[in-house]
């Protein structure tokens, strides 16, 4: 019967310290996922940044005049399409245009 008793004990001992142990470790990885979560929020924000940089409509368009040499159209060089829908729907607008630019191909590009 003390046989029994003490291994009882020692199985309920061994359990709570078990529980224990993983709940260290289980906070270990916790704030270690805090961490990364924090270290990845700021790598978004960052790239968030450079997209925005990248993409602000004056970069874009001085590398396309400096570095590839893009000059805007002429006013002969430009079309207007007007397209109007075959049947009307409330959808739909009643009229639009399109603006499509004349590539001239006798001009040399740098």
């Amino acid at each position: 019967m003390k046989t029994l008793t003490l291994l009882m004990t020692m199985s309920l001992l061994l359990a709570f310290v078990w529980e224990r142990v993983d709940m260290v470790r289980l906070g270990y990885r916790i704030e270690r996922l805090k961490s990364d979560k924090v270290r990845l929020e700021r790598e978004r924000d960052e790239l968030r940044v450079k997209v925005s940089s990248l993409t602000s409509p004056a970069r874009i368009a001085k590398v396309a005049t400096e570095k590839l040499g893009m000059v805007p159209p002429r006013q002969d060089q430009v079309v207007v399409v007007r397209l109007e829908p075959e049947a009307p729907s409330p959808t739909s607008l009643a009229e639009f245009e399109i603006k499509l630019a004349k590539h001239d191909v006798s001009r040399k590009v740098r």
